[in-house]
């Protein structure tokens, strides 16, 4: 069995949801997958998270072992000998070390960029969990922050919370007909149920004035995952 390509732990990952334009995301979908929905809703997801323990190919590196990511990501599916693998593909992913932009671009063929980055985790005055992640773009701070119980609780099996979290594979675009898949491992879930959320994001900046109107209309629900530790596996070529 292959040896993972990268270990780590992802912990608090806060994602925002929004209904999604097909138009706007077809021209992205990697060969030989299909958009996939929950509900008959396109989904595209606002996520922040915290890498921690890094690990390639075994290696830690330093400096690169603890880091904040922020992703816009949607959702596919894709048939391999009759039944259907659920993926995400990246539409851009934010870390703020060259370095892994660099690795990730050029091996996995990602579109990472590379930002300013800070998080902040707490707790309120009424034992209430504080998750905050934020990017610098254009000298300006883009933020996801929400408020959540302290304890998590099982994700309930068919819900949204299921589909959004419970996706182990991404699918790159590797050319005009070969697209990359790697599987992602971690145990299921738990999540902390949201009491309130706000986020700011320069849409147009990052990804370009066709996403401006998903982000910008409300969102159709926010979601904070506990975490765990995650491997991922080599890309493959389908």
């Amino acid at each position: 069995m292959a040896k993972p390509f990268l270990t780590a732990a992802w912990r608090n990952l806060l994602m925002v949801n929004f209904e999604a334009d097909p138009a706007v995301l077809q021209p992205l979908v990697p060969y030989n997958t299909e958009l996939d929905t929950w509900n008959n809703t396109l989904y595209v997801s606002l996520v922040g998270f915290l890498f921690q323990n890094t690990r390639v190919m075994g290696l830690s590196l330093p400096f690169h072992r603890d880091f904040e990511e922020v992703n816009l990501r949607f959702y596919v599916r894709y048939k391999e000998d009759g039944i259907w693998k659920r993926g995400v593909v990246f539409v851009k992913e934010i870390v703020p070390k060259r370095m892994i932009t660099f690795v990730a671009n050029t091996i996995y063929k990602e579109k990472y960029a590379t930002h300013p980055m800070r998080h902040r985790w707490g707790h309120t005055a009424d034992n209430l969990l504080e998750v905050n992640y934020e990017w610098k773009v254009n000298q300006e701070w883009n933020y996801l922050k929400a408020t959540a119980e302290k304890e998590a609780q099982p994700i309930p099996p068919g819900s949204e919370a299921e589909f959004i979290t419970d996706h182990y594979w991404g699918y790159t675009q590797m050319a005009a007909a070969r697209t990359g898949e790697y599987q992602v491992t971690h145990p299921q879930w738990r999540t902390h149920r949201i009491t309130d959320y706000s986020y700011h994001c320069d849409t147009a900046a990052l990804y370009g004035p066709a996403f401006v109107p998903m982000l910008q209309q409300q969102p159709v629900s926010a979601l904070l995952a506990e975490g765990s530790a995650i491997s991922v596996m080599p890309k493959k070529l389908l």
